[in-house]
């Protein structure tokens, strides 16, 4: 884990090694400054030599100015190095998410990934920081207090090692017992970063069932979890201070009645006990070692908690896709034609029942194929194998005359375009959306791509056209609208494969006849798959493919699926009878 957080350092190594050396720098000078101050005392202002002072005075102001100095370069460095993995982290983790095959995507929700690049990568930010700083810092502190101490005196500075253990074996017992529940407490973030998006995202329906009080059940409940998770810790946590307080103040009474003892010795006999200077000096040392210690245990219970965000980035950094080229894959497809060939897939490697079971099925490149089933029937799952977007579990699907598995993943998904059930329209102008289709689309060939879509109309009544800016996910336009622009923006890809994922469910009949009529008079080369609910959708293709619960029910154009398909028959009836005319 360390190794993987490591690798994301890359162009702050420098700020990351400078900080440790100011760091050291400016412990060390801090630990000369306590035994500055006892020779100050006992041989300049005991022995009132004026000279004596002055120079140590001055010895004191450069150690203290120098100090100063590097203490703020190792915290500049710090900040650098530390704000730089941050950034270097959300980069490699957005990078590696780009990444993700669908499976991939449906392992980690989208709320769970955002906590993972925010509250996560923030918390590894701090501590990395107060790695750098405090971490170098507390244990320098610790070592060469405590060896000036033994300088001074070996027996008063046994009363700081026997703080350490205690101060060790209790600061273990609290972190151990923190780690878990922060372990939870970030997998709950997780849920409510979620509630929140899917409220935000549906906040339309949400007030038109006026489901508002369920809403804010449903947030106060995660709050209280995390509320009950954090306060458990805390108060966990809170046996830190009080026994650091104790280990302090013990120290500092034994320090203080023994070190008396010693400096009326000294009094009576100068070459036993111990001076008022190095008493001082003592007193310093201890001073630094425990709080070097609190110090050192703030760091403690930082790592703890960015412990647990740690291991949930590189959760994400270690995911790898499992849709990969192979070795010397094609780059260039033929031509449209498509052909399964016993096709069987799921979507968990487990399931009890597979999604497509045996599918076999031919598509000529150019021709118009129209999908139709029931809901759960699939449709959407066997069209996603086309472009690769997930692998079959057997059998194999194959474009232009080569499984899909052996063409290069990029050039076979610039060759499909795809309209999922599932519009998405970005922030951003109608021709920045567009663009997504082909980035160096012209403005001619746009026009061109919204009129065959039938978008052209619309656009046109807006005040700035092209140029109006779409709010995200497309909420100033309309259904029917957001899946027109979205059809066009599949055009300007001009693929080889097309495919209409239900995609013209919220226009009117009409236009979706004229979408059609289009598509036979501008791309007859192109292979054009349409999943429709409505059998005027599909009913002038060259031939519907009926789906039922994961099978091929039968193959045939209109008139033929009429006379020999019952489920067919059935759909168009209900749509054509009743008073219910394409329902």
């Amino acid at each position: 884990m360390l190794k993987k957080l490591a690798a994301s350092i890359r162009q702050y190594k420098k700020e990351s090694i400078l900080a440790p050396v100011y760091v050291t720098l400016e412990s060390i000078l801090e630990i000369i400054i306590p035994t500055l101050m006892a020779y100050l005392i006992d041989y300049g202002i005991n022995e009132k030599n004026i000279s004596y002072v002055l120079w140590i005075g001055l010895a004191l102001i450069v150690c203290a100015i120098l100090s100063l100095l590097a203490g703020f370069l190792s915290g500049r460095n710090a900040a650098i190095a530390s704000s730089g993995l941050a950034r270097n982290l959300r980069r490699d983790m957005f990078y590696n998410v780009q990444k993700f095959s669908f499976s991939n995507i449906d392992k980690f929700s989208t709320a769970s990934i955002i906590t993972r690049l925010i509250t996560d990568v923030t918390n590894v930010q701090n501590a990395y920081q107060m790695l750098l700083r405090l971490a170098v810092r507390s244990p320098i502190m610790i070592v060469f207090a405590l060896a000036f101490s033994f300088r001074i005196d070996a027996r008063l500075s046994l009363i700081f090692l026997a703080a350490i253990p205690v101060l060790g074996i209790g600061l273990w017992l609290i972190l151990s017992h923190v780690h878990p529940i922060f372990v939870r407490v970030f997998n709950t973030y997780d849920k409510l970063n979620n509630a929140v998006q899917e409220n935000l995202h549906g906040i339309r329906i949400v007030k038109s069932y006026i489901r508002e009080d369920h809403e804010e059940r449903k947030f106060a409940g995660i709050s209280q979890a995390i509320f009950q998770d954090f306060s458990k810790a805390e108060k966990r946590l809170a046996f830190n201070m009080p026994l650091l307080q104790f280990c302090l103040f013990a120290s500092m009474l034994l320090l203080s009645w023994f070190g008396a003892k010693e400096i009326i010795a000294y009094n009576n006999n100068p070459v036993v006990g111990l001076s008022t200077g190095e008493l001082t000096s003592l007193l310093t040392y201890a001073l630094q070692i425990l709080m070097s210690l609190m110090m050192l245990s703030m760091v403690f219970v930082m790592i703890i908690i960015s412990r647990a965000s740690a291991e949930r980035i590189v959760e994400i950094l270690n995911e790898g896709s499992d849709l990969k080229n192979r070795e010397n894959p094609v780059y260039t497809l033929k031509d449209g034609a498509i052909i399964f060939k016993n096709v069987t897939f799921t979507y968990a490697q487990k399931a009890d029942k597979p999604i497509l079971d045996g599918i076999t099925l031919s598509i000529a490149s150019g021709e118009t194929v129209g999908i139709l089933g029931g809901t759960g029937s699939s449709k959407s799952s066997l069209v996603q194998l086309i472009p690769r977007l997930y692998d079959v579990v057997s059998g194999k699907v194959t474009v232009g005359g080569i499984d899909v598995r052996d063409y290069d993943l990029e050039s076979l998904r610039n060759q499909v375009a795809m309209v999922l059930q599932k519009n998405v329209l970005f922030s951003g102008t109608i021709k920045e959306n567009l663009r997504w289709g082909n980035e160096n689309a012209t403005d001619e060939e746009m026009i061109h791509a919204c009129r065959l879509a039938q978008a052209e109309g619309f656009i046109r009544g807006f005040p700035d056209r092209y140029d109006t800016y779409l709010e995200q996910g497309g909420a100033n336009v309309s259904g029917g609208q957001k899946q027109r622009l979205c059809i066009a923006r599949a055009l300007l890809k001009k693929p080889k494969i097309l495919i209409l994922d239900d995609s013209t469910s919220a226009v009117d009949t009409e236009t979706d006849r004229l979408i059609r009529q289009a598509f036979r008079k501008e791309i007859p080369d192109t292979t054009k798959i349409i999943i429709a609910q409505r059998v005027s959708s599909v009913q002038d293709a060259d031939k519907i493919v009926v789906l039922d619960d994961g099978k091929i029910n039968a193959v045939g154009t209109h008139m033929e699926l009429l006379q020999t398909c019952a489920i067919y028959r059935e759909v168009y009836e209900s749509q054509n009878k009743g008073g219910i005319l394409h329902a």
